[in-house]
This record gives C-alpha cells, structure tokens and sequence, in this order.
C-alpha cells in the first residue's frame, strides 16, 4: 500500500477525536438539549420522572400523581358538535373524560359507560355538567353485548338521540415473555377491546343518521407493534382495520368511521398495568420526552366527530405519538 496516505489519515483521525472531545465535553456538562421534554402547547405538561405508583385495575384517576391533565382551559367552544349526543366507553377517566369534557364543550350531551371506577365516573359527570350539557353515567362490561344494547337504549331515552360514538375503554397488560400470556388473559384482552368496539357499533349504528360519526381509539402499538403487549398490539391494529372497513361499509349511509391512534398518554391505564419503576419513566422515549396529557389527545375527536370539521373524511387512522421512539 502507498505509504504517502498515512500522513493525511492521521491528521483526520486526529481531526475526528477533536470533534468527539468538543462534544464529550458538552455532553458530560449536561449540555444535550435533547434530553430534556418538548414544552410545544398551549401550557406546561409533566414530564419524566414521576412518583413510582402502581395501582390495581382498572385504575383510579384520583390517586394518580400528577393527576392527568383534561380540562382543556385554552379551548374555546364554538358549536361544533351543538345539539348531539355521544355515548363513550371508558368515558370516566383518561383520554375518555377529556373527550367527554371537549364534546359538552362543543354543546354535545353524554353517556358515559365505565366498568367500577364510579368515584371517576362521578368527576367526569361533575365535569361535564360544568360545561352546561347533560351526562348520564352507565356501569357494565363492554365485552357483554347486552350492555351495548342497553346502553344505547339509555342514551336514546335521555337525550332523543345519537350522533356520535366513541369506542374507547381498553384492557392492557404488559407481559415479558410470551408463555406468561395466559389464555384467560389473551381472552380478556380481545373481548374488552375487540368484542367492546363490535358490540357498541352493532348497537348503535340503526340510530345514527347521515352526518353521524364513529370516532375509536386505537394506538401506535397497532402501528408499530410492542414486544411486551403482543395481544393488546394485536387488537388495536384489529381496530385500525375494522374502521377502515366499516368507514367504505357505512360511508353510502353518511356515516364516517375514523381512528385517533395515541402513543404514551397519561392515564390510569398505565400504572394499573406496568410496574411503579416503568411507570416513573413512561413516555420518556418519544421524541417529545414525555407522555401526551389526555387534553392532548382530545381535540383530536372533536375534529374527527364534528361534520363542520372532517365531512370528508372516513377510514382514516390518525396517529398523535409524540414522533415516537417508544414508551
């Protein structure tokens, strides 16, 4: 080999370790800006580390610190949704109750189904009164189609109507290693998130007119898949493609079927599932550096359920990540 090479390599490998020092140097004085949240909204949002927690399921919005963010102040109603009615599952808390306060916000009466978290189901009631809409509140297991049934019966009889429905209550549960997935566990999984969203559409759909919607909550697991929740992953791409098939079933009805798909978000639905270590650091993989808060996610429905606002969209999987990188 031509030795007259070996000079200019050494300069440029000298070159090279001067510019990893300069950046060693900045790093080890904790000048990376990348680590820290991304501050973009309207106000602050907590970021990473959080208090350790974990709590049984389904979890409970009140014991979780910080409490979520939902209330949305920077919002201003204008009528977007004024005089319909919405039935939400999983509507007493997370991204439900933010949605339930945005849509009464937006002049929409609602139903609100929950499994036992009655201290939540009552606040988020509470909180959508506040706003000077109606709210009834509906305890029962999505996976049992009767309740399905009768939960749209009740919000007929109370507000005359349905415009809007919003599949939303979930069941997640981490596991490391695929034989740690148990039958009954696979099975509850696919019933509260799959069987869920069937049965509440099944029900509801003869009562919705032409300008009605169906606005579901899937996940970037269902986009990007998550090594540790191979069933929850699995119903919510279900969910992604079972709206878009039934948004070309019903669009001849003028029914529209969209998806908001969240990456990390807030809610009781984590400390009730990962252990209090992960759940100190959740979100803390997204670009963002932090979790959604739930008022986050929330405008999100409001613009997919308003036919001010989306008349010509249907089918469609709207993904609100943070950028991702992870959970």
């Amino acid at each position: 080999m031509d030795d007259r090479f070996e000079p200019r390599a050494g300069k440029i490998a000298d070159q090279e370790r001067k510019i990893q020092a300069g950046i060693d140097a900045k790093a080890g004085a904790g000048g990376d800006e990348s680590e820290k949240a991304v501050q973009a909204g309207a106000r602050e949002y907590p970021e990473p580390p959080f208090p350790k927690q974990h709590q049984t399921k389904p979890g409970d919005e009140a014991a979780l610190d910080p409490a979520p963010m939902y209330d949305a102040p920077f919002w201003k109603g204008s009528g977007k949704l004024e005089g319909m009615a919405a039935i939400i599952t999983g509507g007493d808390s997370g991204i439900g109750r933010a949605v339930a306060v945005l849509f009464a916000r937006e002049g929409c009466d609602v139903a609100l189904c929950h499994l036992d978290e009655e201290r939540d189901a009552a606040a988020t009631k509470a909180a959508v009164e506040a706003e000077g809409r109606r709210a009834i509140v509906l305890k029962g297991d999505v996976a049992d189609p009767a309740f399905s049934e009768a939960a749209v019966r009740a919000t007929l009889d109370a507000f005359g109507r349905l415009d809007v429905i919003v599949p939303n209550a979930a069941f997640q549960e981490h596991v490391e290693a695929l034989e740690d997935l148990t039958f009954e566990h696979f099975d509850r999984t696919l019933k509260t998130n799959l069987y869920g969203y069937f049965n509440l559409v099944k029900a509801a759909v003869p009562h919705l007119k032409p300008g009605g919607s169906i606005v579901m909550t899937g996940s970037v697991t269902g986009i990007e898949g998550n090594r540790n929740l191979l069933d929850y992953s699995m119903t919510k791409g279900g969910i992604h493609a079972f709206a878009r098939s039934l948004g070309t079933h019903l669009a001849p009805k003028g029914i529209r079927v969209n998806v908001v798909a969240p990456g990390p978000v807030w809610t009781p639905l984590n400390p009730a599932d990962q252990q209090a270590d992960k759940v100190a650091k959740f979100g803390s993989k997204t670009v963002m550096k932090r979790p959604a808060q739930p008022e986050e996610i929330a405008p999100a429905f409001v613009f997919l359920a308003s036919p001010q606002m989306s008349s010509y969209i249907t089918g469609e999987i709207l993904p609100i990540i943070g950028g991702y990188g992870g959970g």
